[in-house]
Parts: structure tokens; sequence; C-alpha cells
């Protein structure tokens, strides 16, 4: 792992963190606790664990995802009014179990993630 290079979803490439095992089960429980209890697991540890970048950097990217999840649901019950929201309702939730499990799955391997759709309000 030393000089390897990976890819992201934009095309931009970067380099493979070296973060110690610590790190990497902290950015998975954030990614996992996020998929099931949206933003409050995302907000508590981008507040408690404040010593490390790499699990600050990962918890305000699941935070930033959950607050985007949270205005989607809400633009599609609005939208439930006209019937799309019907079909836009579940689209999210497969949207948010998706990325929730990218997620999980990057920083298992100590990479960070950055998901593409997520509105950045946390910067």
């Amino acid at each position: 792992m030393t000089n390897d290079i990976i890819e992201e979803a934009t095309g931009a490439r970067t380099p493979i963190s070296t973060t110690d095992q610590d790190e990497k089960n902290m950015g998975l429980i954030t990614w996992i606790l996020t998929l099931f209890f949206g933003f409050i697991p995302g907000l508590i540890i981008y507040f408690v664990k404040t010593d490390s970048a790499y699990i600050r950097d990962q918890s305000k990217e699941a935070l930033n995802w959950s607050i985007t999840a949270i205005f989607a649901y809400i633009v599609a019950l609005i939208l439930t009014v006209i019937v799309i929201g019907v079909f836009l309702i579940p689209v999210i939730g497969i949207c948010h179990l998706v990325f929730c499990i990218m997620g999980a799955v990057s920083t298992s391997k100590g990479n960070g993630f950055r998901v593409p759709f997520a509105i950045r309000l946390i910067k």
C-alpha cells in the first residue's frame, strides 16, 4: 500500500492513504451507522473525534450525504401530491443504501470516499 493509486468516481487519481486500523474501523462504523440512523452518527463523530483528520473527513462526508438525503426525502414527500414523489422515495432509499455501502467498503480499505451527489454544506 505504499505507492498505490486509486481512481475516484470523478476521475481524479489520489494516493491511497496510510491510515491505521482504528481510523479505518471508525470510518466503517460511521458509514454503517449512517445507513441506519441518518445524520446523528456523523454529527456525533464529527464533534467527538477531532484528533484524526481521516475520521473527521469521513464523518463530515457521511453527515453531508445524510443531510442531502433528508432534503431529497422532503422534496419527494412534497412531490407525492403529483404522484412523482411516490416513485422518488424508493430511488432515494436505494441511493442511500448504495452510497453508505460504498462508503463503508471504501473506508474499510483506508480510502477516502466522496458521494458524488452530496451537497457539501459542512466544509
